[in-house]
């Protein structure tokens, strides 16, 4: 849908965000106040760059594909949750910086001073938006703990945002030293303009396209134990969606096309079919009664987004690794390469936990009888044909699909589990493959820091916070 925007690498965008934490403290450096402690100074700067940082996080969210796509997913959403807690820490320590020179003097009447700026009602949006962004970010460490549906925890996180920031924003241009007149306080209201946009964009213009732009389910298929693929066509007067191989979108059906109930699945099919195919696997409230749906189900469709794509990486040699439902992307990419007649070498990793979960076996077989194409058929349970292996893709096994191939012409594209993505990446690392050539996509942003890819981005991320850091800084000292 998005296709055809420019599109921000990773370190343009860092250098964007800093620069557009520097406009509020730019625009501050032209206002007039009263002399105060470069603490109190900080202060001001730490409000500043959380007010900006809480707006700037709605479209950080993976839904822009002029922000996201040329980072892809699994980039954008641990960026989105990185910022998250530095954005928390600025806020939690914006009061405390205000009142650290009381204390220092007089520590009875620091607390005091603290108190006041709790309990008072001129700083109430204040506190207001302290509590929303602390829920915010606690309720969403904590997701994969808590007993809500996924759409009560989605929409509950819109909600809290939105109050985080608004409080934010009438918090600043009610009491902010900087930003209660003049150049600043228009710039805030600019900003609220903006997230009040970017809603209307997610919300609106999106929930006005799934209902004008509609899709019809036209077939269910069972592909594997407790997986289904799913053959959507366009209604009439829907426009074709034009997407590379290995894409996913978001997908709503019936009565609930709304972006708020919308699920990310990837596309399974090859864009010179007509249409979309997605293979769903049955693993949480939406899916498990993905295969009851009826042919002529209305579905919503909102993509294509991603670059788990061949057109992205531009690889000589493909080495595509899958577990489980990952496989959906890379079918999408075989089947591709079929219809294009594509005369890569492509090395084919499957791996499940029984032989009942294999999907589309047959057509994977058949697809090595015209691909320069190796199959590897991993199953933990035991195989159940010849061409089957029982266990695990070990760093041997990975070793054996690399063989012949090499590792720095060679674009390795991992869809899975988490524990086996960060496995595998780790394993390709070690055996002399480029970092930035070992891509993956997980759908599942709740993880911890654990492949060596993950803690190098998290490094690049903290690096980020750090220079906000020294914004803040140097603000408090061209300020006093």
């Amino acid at each position: 849908m998005q296709a055809g925007l420019p599109r921000l690498h990773a370190r343009p965008l860092a250098v964007s965000y800093l620069l557009a934490a520097l406009v509020p403290m730019a625009l501050a450096l032209t206002q007039r106040v009263a002399p105060a402690d470069p603490l109190e100074l900080a202060a001001a700067a730490l409000g500043m760059v959380a007010t900006l940082g809480m707006a700037i996080q709605f479209v950080t969210s993976g839904r822009f594909e002029g922000v996201s796509g040329a980072m892809g997913i699994d980039k954008i959403m641990g960026f989105h949750k990185i910022a998250a807690w530095w954005l928390l820490l600025a806020v939690l320590l914006h009061p405390l910086a205000y009142v650290a020179p009381t204390w220092a003097d007089n520590p009875d009447l620091g607390w005091l001073r603290l108190e006041f700026y709790l309990t008072d009602p001129a700083y109430r949006s204040g506190v207001v938006s302290l509590g929303a962004l602390l829920m915010l970010v606690v309720t969403s460490a904590l997701r994969e703990h808590l007993p809500w549906r996924y759409e009560t925890w989605r929409g509950l996180h819109v909600v809290l945002a939105l109050i985080a920031v608004f409080a934010a924003l009438h918090h600043a241009i009610a009491v902010g030293r900087f930003s209660a007149q003049g150049v600043l306080a228009g710039f805030w209201w600019l900003a609220g303009a903006g997230v009040a946009l970017v809603m209307a964009v997610l919300y609106g213009w999106r929930w006005l396209r799934l209902h004008r732009h509609a899709w019809k389910l036209a077939s269910v298929t069972q592909q594997a134990d407790r997986m289904w693929e799913l053959d959507i066509q366009p209604q009439t007067g829907t426009p074709a969606l034009p997407y590379h191989a290995g894409q996913f979108v978001w997908m709503t059906e019936g009565a609930r096309r709304f972006p708020l109930f919308d699920h990310p699945f990837s596309i399974s099919d090859s864009p010179a079919q007509p249409g979309l195919k997605l293979l769903i696997k049955e693993a949480g409230d939406f899916t498990n009664r993905i295969g009851t749906l009826p042919p002529g189900r209305t579905i919503g469709i909102d993509g294509p987004y991603g670059e788990f794509t061949l057109q992205a990486h531009q690889p000589q040699a493909v080495l595509l690794i899958g577990g489980g439902v990952g496989i959906a992307p890379l079918l999408g990419i075989i089947r591709d390469m079929l219809a294009r007649g594509d005369p890569r070498p492509v090395r084919l990793a499957y791996a499940v936990g029984q032989p009942q979960n294999f999907a589309c076996i047959d057509e994977l077989r058949a697809a090595t009888q015209t691909l320069d194409l190796k199959l590897w058929l991993l199953s933990e349970d035991g195989p159940l044909d010849p061409d089957m292996a029982k266990g695990r893709l070990t760093p041997e096994r990975l070793g054996q699909m690399l063989d012949g191939l090499d590792p720095a012409r060679t674009k390795a594209l991992i869809c899975g589990p988490g524990p086996m993505v960060v496995g595998v990446s780790d394993a390709l690392l070690d055996l002399g493959m480029p970092m930035q050539n070992v891509i993956y996509e997980r759908f599942d942003y709740a993880g911890g820091l654990r492949s060596r890819q993950d803690r190098a981005r998290t490094r690049g991320f903290v690096s980020v916070g750090g220079a906000l850091g020294l914004l803040v800084a140097g603000f408090a000292a061209l300020a006093g």
